[in-house]
């Protein structure tokens, strides 16, 4: 027996040893340096992944038992509690985003979660890459005790770009706070169709008014930059493109207009937060233009938004949709 538990002990003591010795080698590599420049960071951290650590950085995840009843997908219990055993199997390649931490949670609550979260990823994933926590702030932080400003076409009416402004740094650091690093807004959709259900998510039907309330929203969100500091977030504009006009009013019904109207009027309140806002993020629409979807539309993708617009890495798209079998479109996290 007193065998049995040396030879215990001596493995528990080697596992702990390697992961100290792990997590301080992790503090020596160029990528844990803040001094450096972020190209020269960048370039030695995707050097040192693994395919699967790269994959695990390209998904995310909904901790939502209303719409998940896979038991073995959770890493979060019943009574919102971080499970450290399950996210060992499920994590342990790391993870790119979260989505929704403050669901059924205080404010206190999100915080102690996404702290706890946060510290687990960092000391207990190989390379200890942080997770992207993201929620929702279409008109404030939308939460248990989240403040409620008034909704977004309600905003634009206003035709005040600095109390749009005003209202999402308020959001913002309400968001932060709570440990939310980035918000699913602002929506610049152009409603154009007033059978559409989302109407009211949207800055109205006029591509100027849209594009100066969107890069106030912007601005609002992520501060004066160049970097989001920690009373800031990022923003994410949406929905990349011509979501907010489709056949029959239908929600992600498909969109076939011109080339030219598709530019003069849908693509320039995203183009007004990209290149003036410097908007962070991007989420593509769950639509089809022209029948090809917007989640894989190359033109608008890569011609439109990266050589055109000059939008650099991969980092500009937020993609939350997986296909599920009972949902014959992709079941998104907004």
């Amino acid at each position: 027996m007193n065998r049995v538990r040396r030879l215990q002990f001596i493995v528990v003591a080697a596992f702990s040893m390697c992961l100290m010795l792990a997590a301080q080698s992790q503090e020596k590599f160029p990528y844990r340096n803040p001094a450096l420049p972020v190209e020269q960071r960048v370039a030695d951290l995707l050097g040192r992944m693994t395919l699967e650590e790269k994959i695990a950085q390209l998904g995310g995840t909904w901790q939502n038992r209303r719409i998940e009843h896979d038991e073995s997908q959770f890493f979060v219990g019943k009574n919102r509690e971080f499970l450290p055993d399950r996210a060992a199997v499920l994590l342990k390649n790391g993870i790119g985003g979260m989505s929704r931490p403050s669901e059924d949670r205080s404010p206190r609550e999100m915080a102690e979660f996404t702290n706890t979260v946060q510290k687990w990823i960092i000391e207990h994933t190989r390379l200890g890459i942080p997770i992207l926590f993201h929620d929702e702030c279409l008109h404030g932080h939308v939460a248990p005790k989240g403040t409620s400003y008034p909704q977004a076409i309600g905003l634009a009416s206003t035709w005040d770009t600095t109390l749009v402004e005003n209202v999402f740094s308020a959001t913002a650091l309400e968001a932060r706070a709570r440990g939310a690093h980035q918000c699913l807004a602002p929506v610049v959709d152009l409603a154009r169709d007033p059978r559409w259900g989302r109407t009211e998510e949207t800055y109205g039907e006029d591509p100027y008014l849209t594009s100066r309330i969107g890069v106030a929203a912007v601005r609002g969100f992520q501060g004066d930059g160049p970097f989001i500091d920690k009373s800031h977030v990022m923003a994410t504009t949406k929905h990349f493109a011509v979501h907010g006009q489709p056949e029959s009013g239908t929600n992600v019904g498909p969109a076939n207009y011109s080339e030219r109207v598709v530019r003069e009027y849908f693509l320039k309140p995203f183009q007004a937060a990209i290149q003036e806002a410097h908007a962070a993020s991007l989420m593509p629409s769950y639509n089809e233009v022209d029948g090809i979807p917007n989640h894989s539309n190359q033109h608008l993708l890569n011609d439109v938004l990266r050589h055109e617009w000059g939008v650099r890495g991969p980092g500009c798209l937020r993609l939350l949709c997986r296909a599920r079998p009972e949902h014959p479109a992709p079941h998104c996290g907004e």
